[in-house]
């Protein structure tokens, strides 16, 4: 697997570095601000967009986690892990963003007429998408699947990032992989 010994390609340094930057940006220096959206903004990013419904809508999702990471800074404790912390508000955007859209799309399907006839369903293709496949899990699941195999957290940072036990992250992995190696059709 390509990569180097301290975890996944296109993780964020582990040594201490981000958390450092994020010291510095306490500490209003500008350059950390902008060496920590550079380095933090793709895995971010991935989270949000595998979670989302277009591009666009993760690309906003990113820019309200930077702005309410700018406004929680001072609550970062120097010391503690920081990508739990910022998978923590990474996740609360996005379910805060999908509250605030509910009761927006819910509004306009009442308000719509409906076709008297549906449209035909396109025709389904011969093996899912992953992507596909993944959106189909329940949203806990999904969650626990892209912090772990996309952005490479660890059981421990991803039970803080969301706020349960470890047996927990743990449970809801082995159901999202056992659901996806059904829809792929290799059993149980």
């Amino acid at each position: 697997m390509p990569g180097d010994e301290n975890g996944p390609p296109n993780r964020p340094m582990r040594d201490g570095g981000v958390e450092m930057l994020m010291v510095a940006y306490q500490n209003s220096d500008p350059n950390a601000a902008t060496a920590l959206v550079t380095q933090l903004s793709p895995p971010i990013f991935q989270f949000f967009l595998a979670q989302s419904r277009s591009r666009a809508e993760a690309e906003d999702l990113l820019q309200d986690f930077w702005l309410r990471i700018h406004k929680a800074r001072a609550t970062f404790r120097p010391g503690e892990p920081l990508m739990p912390w910022l998978y923590a508000i990474a996740r609360r955007v996005r379910v805060d963003h999908y509250r605030k859209t509910k009761g927006t799309r819910e509004h306009e399907i009442i308000s719509e007429q409906l076709p008297e006839r549906a449209a035909p369903e396109p025709p389904r293709q011969a093996s899912p998408k992953i992507s596909d496949m993944l959106q189909s899990l329940p949203a806990s699941q999904r969650e626990v699947l892209l912090m772990l195999k996309v952005s490479g957290l660890s059981l421990d940072e991803v039970a803080r990032a969301t706020g349960v036990s470890v047996g927990s992250v743990k449970q809801k992995a082995h159901r999202a992989y056992e659901s996806l190696r059904k829809r792929l059709g290799g059993g149980a």
